[in-house]
């Protein structure tokens, strides 16, 4: 961050986007008035909401439907009673974080790349999140100031790329952000600084000239992977925020969660993906649900994400079909999900 951006945000106050985060909704009561929703939605939202807390940013409730509950905006945010049901097989931990963390707020999975847990707080809590129960108190990168995490990263040679996750790490301030990507820039053998949000979508204003300075600033090849599920996310002060980030040399990916409800229609994942790439976004995963106590009632079946991908490939050229994929607890890649077979053949399952 400059100085001059240091003098102004001391005389002006916070950024927009640390107000706008502040403004959020946390009241489920306060959610269904904002939407003219029912009433009697309130006391299952209650309920959710006591198993994991409801934040939504203003900017992001405005473009959902008014007086529409299916809103696939609102399925992604609002809590229900359903949160609360224990459906085997779903659990506290499906990705196997707790075995890949090496202390310091580091998850190392994968060859070559290492993780950071940089913080628990986000500017939205989707209710289908799969560290809805990692304990975030207990594994945090931002800890000392990043001590522990930087001399893992600097005592091990084959890590080429970190990535900043959380939560999310946009929700932290550009100064923090700005410290931990100057010392990540002086270790020798990262050539790529990769960052996991959803505040570009749903709290755009978080794409500001003090973000694009240590995004785009050093030595590192920046690149950004938005989390979008649906095209109605992406409005126009979307749209600029990604083109902002774009000028700024930003490679610009897109993973999105196959939700029940939300994204399960061929036509809204080629709406998407159109709708990405225009922005100069590119289409790159399409997770399975990760299957977190809490999530049971978004879970798409794989023989449906099957077929879900078969017809859209029918529509659409490669480049604009993302890759069906789960992650296993315990397995050092993401699992391609093989949607080619034949229709009639192993479907049954």
């Amino acid at each position: 961050m400059s100085a001059e951006t240091a003098r102004r945000q001391a005389t002006d106050g916070p950024p927009a986007w640390q107000q706008a985060l502040a403004a959020a909704i946390r009241d489920p009561a306060e959610l269904l008035r904002a939407l003219d929703l029912d009433p009697a939605l309130l006391a299952g939202a209650h309920h959710g909401a006591r198993l994991f807390p409801l934040r939504v940013p203003w900017g992001y409730v405005r473009r959902m439907r008014r007086g529409d509950p299916a809103d696939p905006l609102l399925r992604q945010v609002l809590p229900l009673d359903a949160e609360a049901a224990d459906t085997p097989g779903f659990i506290e931990d499906p990705v196997g974080d707790a075995q890949s963390l090496v202390g310091g707020g580091v998850l190392h999975k994968y060859r070559g790349r290492a993780l950071l847990i940089a913080t628990g707080a986000c500017a939205i809590h989707c209710r289908y999140c799969f560290r809805r129960h990692f304990p975030y108190a207990e594994e945090n990168a931002a800890v000392h100031r990043w001590q522990g995490a930087l001399a893992y990263l600097r005592e091990r040679p084959d890590i080429q790329e970190v990535l900043l996750s959380g939560g999310d790490p946009l929700s932290l301030s550009d100064r923090r952000l700005q410290d931990l990507a100057a010392a990540l820039d002086g270790i020798p053998h990262l050539r790529r600084l990769r960052v996991h949000s959803r505040l570009p979508v749903v709290l755009p204003e978080r794409v500001d000239d003090a973000l694009l300075a240590w995004l785009a600033g050093g030595r590192l090849r920046p690149v950004l992977v938005l989390h979008a599920n649906h095209p109605a996310e992406l409005d126009a002060a979307v749209a600029d925020a990604v083109a902002r980030l774009r000028g700024a040399g930003v490679a610009l990916y897109n993973q999105a969660v196959l939700l029940r409800g939300v994204n399960d229609q061929v036509d809204t994942l080629e709406a998407l993906g159109e709708r990405l790439f225009e922005l100069g976004v590119q289409p790159y995963y399409l997770h399975l649900l990760d299957r977190v106590r809490g999530a049971a009632h978004f879970e798409v079946p794989e023989r449906e994400a099957r077929a879900l991908m078969r017809a859209l490939a029918e529509r659409v050229p490669g480049y604009l079909l993302p890759r069906l994929v789960r992650e296993d607890a315990g397995r050092p890649w993401k699992t391609p999900v093989d949607w080619t077979r034949d229709r009639n053949g192993d479907d049954a399952e």
